[in-house]
């Protein structure tokens, strides 16, 4: 049955070549690249929809607080008018009292300042004054300011400048109107003097925030002069740049507490000293409308990506795992089990790939035991052929001699070399046989004892004395000390491993004629026991070194089944060692035969042998 094993072991060697691939990378699982993939196309839009909708909202807030501003803007103005009117129709009225007019005609400023306190009394306005008609201011009255030099040169900037109606003094502003007191009518009567009336920006200031939710400020020289604004925002406003004339481009300004969005109107051609309207819109409002909108957005895509996990790890899962069984099948196969289980479900292409693995694995087995069968009977041909052409050549010999052996004219001592020769082809058709036997009996349970190799060197070297082979050849044995050989082997076995492997070096070693040599040395360790055997033959073939070791290997000899080198490797592996060529050149070729000195059980998976087995060496 030895052909079969040696081609069953042949096969599941190409399968495990089929199965594993040498240097190959695991790569990504399929089942993590889809998870994968969908996480980053889910990040990858929620960041995108974040990003845009964040910018269009910041771009609409804008725009919107930008129009706020600018109807802000117009609200003070359509409110400063309406004072302004209110304030010249009071004017208009104070004007025309006989009794103001008779105040003014008197020229004296003391009678002038003692009869316009009822006056201003009278208007209730925040800014009252009087003046010459040359412009000269002879009483003003303000709340909560006191009337000094400054204001007098404000007011005269008034009188003289019909457009303005922004009187700046200090940190106070006031809108006022100047009305002209005329003794008669206003186009031919006599130039009595002026009536000024005002009322504080402030009260303006706070009727445009309240309804608005936006914050004024009037800034003059550097300095506010009215505003809503705290004083840490006051302070920051002023070291802020601000451009005048930009009420139509709204821009942004950090303050102290917020982010605002503001809009400068310039109204210093209204006013005695340089005034800017600044309207300012906080953000911070709309940035936590925008931070709840994002909230809301990550929320949205924190949910969708933990969804789409969830259901691209049950889906990748229904589709990886029919390419998983069918993975673990592939590498079943090329271990050689086909027994696996290939699968019939999954998606139209994972099945379509099932039935074509099949289908090449029906056709892998079928050409599998095509090859075997024809290995078989190949192996068979070869070893027909060899035993053949030994047993005819033993046969012949011994049908020769018989014939010479019943003719009566032969004399004793022919007879005598007839039946040497018979005897010799006898023990060699034995010993043909006995190899045979003897590999077709290799693998199975070793019949161990202690033994000394010495003793089983020695008694193969008597052997190899006696066979023909070995005629001629000098043989030089360096066997050492017996106590320091002793080892527990199969003595039976191991003798006719030496002997085979003394036997091929001295077939080797004739070939060269009357110099032949074989030499043998056993060499001991604490393990193993090593036999060197080396010949100055011509070599090994380069053609058979790789096969050197397979059964019928034979080349460059006239007879010999060419089991011999086979043999006494397979038993040495059984030994936990083995045969090696250490050296092969013309004159010289050295093999190595190493046995362990003791074994351990079969079953042990350390054991030398079992490890051999396992190892799966070509026999």
């Amino acid at each position: 049955m030895f052909p079969e094993r040696l081609l069953a072991r042949s096969t599941s060697a190409e399968l495990r070549t089929l199965g594993s691939t040498p240097h190959a990378r695991p790569g990504i699982r399929t089942q993590v690249l889809l998870v994968l993939a969908m996480a980053i196309v889910t990040v990858t839009v929620t960041a995108m929809c974040l990003f845009l909708i964040r910018q269009r909202l910041r771009a609409q807030v804008t725009d919107d607080l930008s129009h706020d501003l600018s109807h802000s803007v117009v609200a003070f103005h359509n409110l400063q008018a309406e004072r302004l009117s209110a304030l010249e129709r009071e004017n208009a009225l104070l004007a025309e009292l006989p009794t103001l007019k008779a105040l003014m005609t008197s020229g004296d400023d003391l009678t002038i300042q003692d009869g316009a306190t009822d006056f201003w009394q009278l208007s209730g306005d925040d800014l009252f004054a009087l003046a010459d008609p040359g412009g000269r201011t002879i009483v003003a009255y303000a709340r909560n300011a006191a009337a000094d030099e400054s204001m007098r040169a404000a007011i005269r900037s008034l009188i003289s400048s019909p457009g303005k109606h922004y009187l700046i003094h200090g940190t106070s502003l006031y809108a006022c109107s100047a009305k002209a007191l005329y003794f008669g009518s206003d186009e031919a009567g006599t130039l009595l003097g002026y009536v000024i009336s005002g009322l504080s920006i402030d009260r303006a200031v706070r009727q445009i925030s309240q309804p608005t939710s936006v914050e004024a400020t009037f800034l003059s020289g550097g300095r506010v002069v009215a505003s809503t604004l705290n004083a840490a925002d006051e302070a920051a406003l002023i070291a802020a740049p601000v451009t005048p004339g930009a009420s139509t481009n709204p821009h942004m300004v950090r303050l102290a507490r917020a982010r605002f969005l503001s809009a400068v109107e310039d109204l210093s051609p209204q006013a005695t000293l340089p005034l800017q309207l600044v309207v300012l819109k906080s953000l911070e409002p709309a940035e936590r409308w925008i931070v709840r909108v994002d909230r809301t957005i990550l929320s949205t895509g924190l949910l969708a990506l933990f969804s789409g996990t969830v259901l691209m790890i049950i889906l990748s899962r229904l589709l990886t795992r029919p390419l998983e069984e069918l993975s673990t099948g592939v590498r079943a196969f090329g271990l050689g089990d086909t027994d696996f289980r290939i699968p019939r479900h999954g998606t139209r292409e994972v099945r379509q790939l099932s039935e074509a693995f099949a289908a090449m694995c029906a056709e892998i087995e079928q050409a599998n035991r095509a090859r075997l069968e024809s290995e078989r009977l190949a192996t068979i041909g070869r070893m027909a052929s060899s035993v053949s052409h030994d047993l005819r050549h033993y046969l012949a010999a011994v049908y020769a001699n018989a014939e010479f052996l019943a003719s009566d004219r032969l004399s004793l001592e022919e007879r005598e070399e007839i039946f040497a020769d018979i005897r010799t082809a006898v023990l060699g058709t034995t010993d043909m046989i006995e190899s045979l036997l003897t590999f077709s009996r290799t693998g199975k349970s070793l019949r161990s004892s202690p033994e000394l190799v010495t003793t089983l060197l020695e008694s193969a070297t008597t052997l190899l004395r006696a066979h023909p082979d070995s005629q001629g050849v000098k043989l030089i044995a360096h066997l050492g000390e017996p106590t320091n050989t002793a080892a527990f082997v199969d003595a039976k076995q191991i003798e006719r491993a030496l002997l085979n492997l003394l036997l091929n070096a001295c077939q080797a070693a004739r070939i060269v004629g009357n110099s032949a040599m074989v030499e043998v040395t056993l060499e001991v360790q604490p393990q193993y026991l090593s036999v060197y055997v080396k010949d100055n033959g011509i070599g090994v073939p380069e053609g058979i070194r790789e096969s050197l070791f397979d059964p019928f290997v034979s080349e460059g000899k006239q007879k010999g089944t060419g089991l011999g080198l086979t043999l006494a490797h397979r038993i040495a592996v059984e030994h936990g060692g083995g045969v090696t060529l250490l050296r092969s050149v013309p004159g010289e070729t050295i093999f190595q035969l190493k046995v362990a000195r003791v074994l351990q059980h079969d079953d042990d998976p350390a054991s030398p042998s079992a490890a051999s087995q396992r190892s799966g060496h070509r026999l």
